[in-house]
């Protein structure tokens, strides 16, 4: 695998930021076709994809600089580094938090806003993580196995030596929790908040057994742990506990604009007249 894909002039192509951009160029795609199917505003759907991928962004690069606190102590030119160190959690809670922060503001129901966003997220996640097969960087540990991959040129992985495809593993569960959210889940479970408990519930336990097969273990540990499988842990019980609460409370979507409320009020009063045209 080769980052460098190829150059255009002075401009490099890499794979790892490709990946990205095809990422989150796909998943707005398949969000806009999901909200349109919902009768949803296309606009706010397009609003919660810009800010869940920039408080992403800064999300994941906070919880990198948390985690690699001591190595940045030691050597503070990390910092200037952007484009490498990211940490897929600090993105999941950074942009759950600018986006629960514009659905409180904008009076959005924030769990059915979710739901179709987080199975999107999976799918950019996929992406992602075939751009870190190219890079390279959150590589496996050695194996002997039959199943396993070889770098040769790259900067972050061991070269020449047989590794677990941790990328690969983790690009096929993620798209395989959007497609069990959307296609499975979604269809059984109606309830706002059903959808998103789950993909906390998928990706943490996803996560979680992939880290035992990562090779770059000086990303920080807690105990026996390494931090992602800590935080995994957490991720789980609250998706768990988001799906009880769900289910044990029905939540009624709100109506998000004047029209919305019309039509509902409409729909209302129709079904309390009997002599309403039909």
């Amino acid at each position: 695998m080769k980052n460098e894909l190829f150059k255009i002039g002075p401009l490099t192509i890499h794979g790892y930021g490709l990946m990205i951009a095809i990422g989150i160029i796909v998943a707005y795609i398949v969000l806009e076709q999901r909200v349109k199917k919902r009768g949803k505003d296309p606009d706010t759907a397009f609003n919660l994809a810009m800010l869940a991928a920039i408080g992403g962004a800064v999300g994941a690069k906070l919880l990198y600089y948390i985690v690699e606190i001591r190595s940045i102590i030691e050597n503070p030119k990390i910092l200037l580094n952007i484009t490498n160190g990211f940490v897929v959690y600090g993105g999941i809670i950074g942009g759950s938090i600018v986006c629960i922060i514009y659905c409180r503001i904008k009076k959005l129901n924030t769990l059915e806003w979710f739901d179709l966003v987080l199975p999107e997220i999976a799918i950019a996640q996929g992406f992602g993580r075939i751009g870190c097969l190219l890079a390279g960087c959150c590589y496996g540990a050695p194996t002997k196995g039959a199943i396993h991959i070889t770098f040769t040129e790259s900067l972050f992985a061991p070269n020449n030596v047989w590794l677990y495809p941790t990328q690969i593993m983790s690009s096929i569960a993620n798209f395989l929790n959007f497609f069990v959210l959307v296609f499975v889940i979604s269809r059984f479970f109606k309830k706002p908040g059903v959808v998103s408990a789950f993909y906390l519930i998928f990706y943490s336990i996803g996560r979680f057994i992939i880290e035992i097969f990562r090779g770059d273990i000086e990303r920080g540990a807690v105990g026996a742990l390494s931090t992602s499988q800590f935080i995994s842990i957490f991720i789980l019980l609250a998706g768990i506990v988001l799906f009880v609460l769900c289910m044990r409370f029905s939540v009624i979507p709100a109506p998000e604009s004047a029209e919305q409320t019309e039509a509902v009020t409409l729909s209302e009063e129709t079904e309390k007249d009997p002599d309403a045209e039909e």
